[in-house]
């Protein structure tokens, strides 16, 4: 799981990223009048990342072969601990410590809340180094979650999250996410690699 808030984007809107273009912020929870365009636009975005989602999952399936029952359990548990370690971290040592979950190999995407193209690595540290000053604590938690283990190395999630932001003047948001990914397993644990994080309105 990756964590952007509408609320983080109201402070510095990030640079173009390379091959990428027309990234907009987009502070969500305080623009009623738009929030019927970007819940529709959120909704085609999510659609598409489903899909890519379903492909490589199609494409994985073909190539693996079938996991037992046994490693299935074993790949969900170790990813929900994976999670749970990451809004941990994030709880403890702030936006920063995000960057120990994320895959950083050139295949890395993910579409924020607000955004209408998704963002690369690169730009994911810049946002996060420079908003990380602005923010005293973050609290992440799932209200559902469902894992999918494609193979032994990729995995599928979707959840919906609540999130609690409190600033440094300690002003406090509290909104509901949607979320789909892919995690990659690599040497030192599973990375988040592809994914959405959509807004729900309240």
């Amino acid at each position: 799981m990756i964590f952007f808030s509408p609320t983080l984007f109201q402070y510095k809107q990030p640079r173009k990223c390379r091959s990428y273009h027309n990234l907009i912020s987009i502070p969500i929870l305080y623009n009623k009048k738009k929030s019927l365009y970007l819940n529709s636009r959120n909704a085609c975005l999510m659609t598409r990342t489903i899909c890519i989602i379903i492909l490589l999952s199609f494409f994985s399936c073909r190539q693996a072969t079938e996991l037992t029952e046994k490693e299935k359990s074993e790949i969900v548990i170790s990813i929900r601990q994976t999670l749970d370690n990451y809004y941990n971290d994030i709880r403890e040592s702030g936006l920063l410590a995000e960057l120990n979950y994320l895959d950083s190999s050139a295949n890395f995407c993910w579409v924020p809340p607000g955004y209408t193209q998704s963002i690369t690595y690169d730009s994911v540290v810049s946002i996060l180094k420079q908003n990380a000053p602005n923010f005293k604590y973050i609290d992440n938690s799932f209200d559902t979650l469902r894992i999918i283990p494609l193979t032994k190395e990729l995995a599928t999630y979707t959840g919906k999250l609540h999130t609690t932001i409190t600033d440094t003047i300690n002003n406090q948001v509290n909104f509901s996410l949607i979320e789909t990914g892919v995690l990659i397993k690599r040497s030192d644990g599973w990375k988040l690699l592809i994914g959405q994080t959509g807004s729900i309105q309240q």
